[in-house]
């Protein structure tokens, strides 16, 4: 395991515990996953290599592993204590991981290494987007597939967020400059592969409240200020 000084923003000491909740993996995790496949669409990407850029504590593991059935897994995160947790959470799934301490920036891997690479929520702690998007393309083989989730700057600069958490303010994007990012870099993607979840919990202003109370629908999209999105693009082949 290599180490390498980030150049990303640390999470507070709350923010750390609560990426090893129930909550974080179930409500947060699981779901972004599960709707990065219905993106990718049939037949879903099978085997080869999958990186998990910004692992953090490792509890995507499992659900990667079930997803796509990688044959080689490979875990980057700027945090050595994350890194050790990680290592920790595949020793207990049975599962052989090879992780590297580093920042999305710069990550000490050849290039087409990758026939997946899969970043969650990792964006918004990035100080340099998009050099690592331009990392992102050169460790994908031709025809591999970026499965990206993240929280838009509508959730992530709100009081509660900014209460609990810590993020470089100056580097957070709506939906649609998320999306202009990607397409700049290169990668493909139609409207079917791209989402806009409203989800409870990235809504700080209430939480849902009023509509898991059922007094009152969320509004459409085009209506609302998009808290996340997900896309699942390709680098193409030629």
């Amino acid at each position: 395991m290599q180490y390498a000084s980030p150049t990303y923003v640390e999470e507070t000491r709350i923010g750390f515990h609560f990426l090893r909740t129930y909550t974080w993996q179930h409500h947060v995790l699981r779901v972004a996953i599960n709707d990065l496949k219905r993106l990718a669409g049939e037949p879903l990407p099978q085997g080869g290599t999958l990186l998990d850029a910004g692992c953090g504590q490792g509890k995507s593991l499992r659900l990667l592993r079930d997803a796509f059935q990688p044959t080689r897994v490979i875990g980057l995160d700027a945090d050595p204590h994350s890194l050790a947790l990680a290592q920790a959470e595949a020793e207990h799934e049975g599962m052989s991981i090879d992780l590297h301490a580093a920042d999305c920036a710069k990550m000490p891997l050849p290039d087409q290494c990758a026939d997946i690479v899969f970043c969650h929520q990792t964006f918004h702690h990035l100080v340099e987007q998009e050099r690592a998007l331009a990392e992102f393309w050169r460790v994908l083989k031709p025809g591999g597939w970026l499965l990206f989730a993240e929280s838009t700057k509508a959730y992530i600069d709100t009081w509660v967020i900014r209460w609990f958490f810590r993020h470089p303010m100056e580097v957070q994007k709506s939906a649609e400059e998320y999306l202009a990012m990607l397409r700049w870099q290169g990668f493909e993607f139609e409207p079917s592969n791209v989402s806009f979840p409203y989800l409870w919990w990235s809504r700080s202003k209430d939480f849902g409240l009023m509509e898991r109370w059922g007094l009152k629908s969320p509004p459409p999209p085009g209506q609302r200020e998009e808290t996340l999105v997900n896309v699942a693009a390709r680098k193409p082949v030629v």
